[in-house]
């Protein structure tokens, strides 16, 4: 048995995780799916004064609270930094840490780093307009979802708050370069907030050279959303991890 910790990614929740979680635990694991403070069913919570320190301390609660060692956690998009954040903390109790299409920062960088200017300004831009400093969800298509998947998303999306995409992380390399890492590379579509992401996960320099060894990079045909468009295909690349 392994202990799964699932994060979603912005404007989502755990929701996300819905049909991988059920398959982990059918499969005999624990699996646990947290929802970060002011999206998803947490959304009334929503206010300007959420960092990325308040998503970082859901999950390391969270982690507390289940009582659980050996964790694989799975970390999806803009909760890469969130991931990397909760592992420089915890270290060794993380078995193997999975950026599910994520954000890989390097020390002291901010998840809007990668980002176009215009994707910058356009996301600031609409958080300086709406009394909570957040921004609004995109389409679900922009993850590659249509049909039923699409409106199940669509449904659910909640605005994202807007200061964790400011905020920077510092960690220790050293700390993370100890834990084993996979990077799921979603390229069916991509999605062009990440593809500045994966030029890093193969680059031998990355992280001063310390980022290859200990790390692997699994490619899955499916867009943005695997958890959603691929349950069964994610889930199994999870299991692989807790082995």
């Amino acid at each position: 048995m392994a202990n799964f910790v699932l994060v979603h990614g912005a404007w989502h929740g755990a929701w996300c995780w819905r049909h991988v979680t059920e398959a982990l635990i059918r499969a005999g694991h624990r699996a646990h799916a947290v929802t970060l403070t002011g999206v998803g069913e947490r959304s009334h919570l929503l206010t300007r004064d959420i960092g990325l320190q308040t998503h970082i301390q859901d999950v390391i609660n969270a982690i507390q609270t289940e009582e659980m060692d050996d964790v694989v956690l799975a970390v999806h998009s803009y909760a890469g930094m969130v991931g990397t954040g909760v592992a420089d903390h915890f270290g060794p109790r993380i078995r193997h840490l999975v950026y599910v299409d994520a954000v890989v920062p390097k020390p002291g960088e901010a998840w809007g780093a990668t980002h176009s200017k215009a994707t910058r300004e356009g996301r600031l831009a609409a958080a300086q307009a709406s009394p909570t400093f957040s921004f609004p969800a995109p389409g679900p298509d922009v993850f590659g979802l249509e049909g039923e998947q699409a409106d199940w998303v669509r449904r659910r999306q909640t605005a994202h708050p807007a200061q964790p995409y400011i905020d920077p992380l510092d960690f220790s390399i050293d700390r993370l370069a100890a834990i084993p890492r996979t990077f799921v590379s979603c390229t069916q579509p991509t999605l062009a907030t990440i593809d500045a992401i994966r030029p890093r996960v193969t680059d031998p320099k990355f992280w001063e050279g310390r980022w290859l060894p200990g790390s692997r990079v699994v490619e899955m045909k499916t867009g943005h959303d695997p958890m959603v468009s691929d349950p069964q295909g994610l889930t199994q690349i999870l299991m692989e991890c807790a082995v």
